[in-house]
């Protein structure tokens, strides 16, 4: 699979706009500022194939990228941030909702949460959604740069208890800076495209 013929294919902002597509998808999913974007870019080999905002909570899209013609990466809004008015947040959460309801050939969900600090709650709904709907997952840790060796050590430990089945999940710690994981991630990309 070759990740450079990534292509933006397009953004939704409601459900009923989204037609049904010919190949596989794989979700990510996290929390605004979670490093989303950072991902995508670094994963594909592109400065500004997902735009990086500066101001969180600013994707209220659902954006879908074609990759290599094989399979789609869903980019979902990121969700929990305080500053977005009532009305977004109902209508996010909808679209968020509606997609993951919808009877789509979703593969796999990757569930992105910041190594640096304990999981938000919202961070642990989602978890629980993909437990109880037995949705296949993976977490990935983002930001690693910005621990040190210990500090990355104590996260891990903590994630244990604050994570619900933490040990039993497939775990990529990711860093957009010095790309570790990322060599993971586009293996665990091309063994979701293949079982087509």
């Amino acid at each position: 699979m070759n990740f450079n013929k990534t292509e933006f294919y397009a953004s939704y902002g409601k459900i009923e706009q989204i037609p049904e597509l010919d190949f596989p998808e794989i979700a990510f999913s996290g929390r605004s500022n979670v490093g989303k974007s950072s991902l995508i870019n670094k994963i594909f080999n592109r400065k500004n194939l997902a735009r990086v905002s500066s101001v969180p909570g600013k994707t209220a899209t659902i954006n879908f990228y074609n990759i290599d013609k094989s399979c789609f990466l869903v980019d979902l809004p990121g969700y929990g941030y305080a500053k977005i008015a009532q009305h977004d947040k109902i209508r996010w959460s909808s679209l968020i909702e509606g997609y993951l309801t919808a009877d789509r050939e979703l593969r796999l969900v990757m569930q992105l949460i910041d190594m640096r600090h304990p999981p938000s709650a919202d961070d642990i709904q989602m978890i629980d959604f993909w437990i109880e709907t037995e949705q296949p997952f993976i977490i990935v840790l983002t930001k690693a740069d910005k621990l040190s060796k210990k500090q990355r050590e104590e996260r891990l430990n903590g994630f244990k208890s604050e994570i619900p089945c933490f040990e039993d999940i497939e775990k990529v710690v990711f860093s957009a800076v010095t790309g570790e994981g990322v060599e993971q991630i586009r293996a665990i990309i091309e063994v979701v495209a293949q079982d087509n």
